[in-house]
């Protein structure tokens, strides 16, 4: 048991060090060779953990191998146009100036239910108010409505609005997030006279609270567990 156990572990850390070299990338934004090395480690992964008596060198090698790969991959593609068009393709353009390329949707096997869905999820019901459509390469479908469908701005109003701080993290279930609060400017003096306001006396009892640049915060007291 106690080998199972230090063999989850090790398996559990030399994942998360090898995705971590991979970058931040959630599920839907994979590219293609992302989502394969992806799923080629969790299969490498999963076999050590069902057979105990399989050795750990091997898989764990293959893990790396894979993620030194997908690095060169990477940087192959960022220097190189014909590479990065090769390894994970062109956008397609779906919609120019609101007319559907039936033929470029057929070439990417996109169903006119999966357009209606994929403009639905960028908040645009119809397509006449769509300029263009730009199936990216990540599978996501970027939506340019027309003029005439995009919300106003303050500046095409003429209106002066100042720019907005932006907040970070002070409290994180009551702990103090000591670097966030100096990179503000503020020390623990403010904090705490901060939490006076709010009728507390330390951070134990904050589940969230944020702050910016410009002093404002917002306030999340702690719940009691049901």
């Amino acid at each position: 048991m106690w080998i199972v156990l230090f063999r989850t572990i090790l398996i559990y850390f030399a994942l998360m060090l090898f995705l971590r070299l991979l970058g931040k990338r959630q599920l839907g934004e994979m590219e293609l060779s992302e989502f394969v090395v992806a799923a080629l480690i969790a299969n490498l992964a999963a076999h050590p953990l069902q057979e105990a008596d399989q050795p750990l060198l091997p898989p764990l090698l293959a893990i790396a191998a894979l993620s030194l790969l997908e690095l060169l991959t990477a940087w192959l593609s960022l220097h190189s146009i014909r590479m990065r068009a090769l390894l994970y393709g062109r956008p397609s353009l779906i919609i120019d100036h609101g007319k559907i390329d039936q033929a470029e949707m057929r070439k990417n096997r996109f169903t006119p239910d999966e357009l209606m869905q994929a403009m639905r999820n960028s908040g645009v019901l119809d397509i006449n108010e769509v300029l263009y459509a730009i199936l990216e390469t990540n599978g996501k479908l970027s939506v340019i409505p027309i003029a005439e469908a995009q919300p106003v701005s303050a500046g095409q109003m003429g209106v002066a609005v100042e720019e907005a701080g932006y907040p970070s993290v002070i409290i994180s279930d009551g702990r103090v997030m000591d670097k966030n609060l100096r990179r503000l400017g503020y020390d623990r003096n403010w904090l705490d006279k901060r939490l006076r306001e709010q009728g507390h006396s330390g951070p134990k009892s904050v589940f969230l609270m944020t702050a910016d640049g410009d002093g404002n915060i917002f306030f999340c007291a702690k719940e009691e567990p049901r």
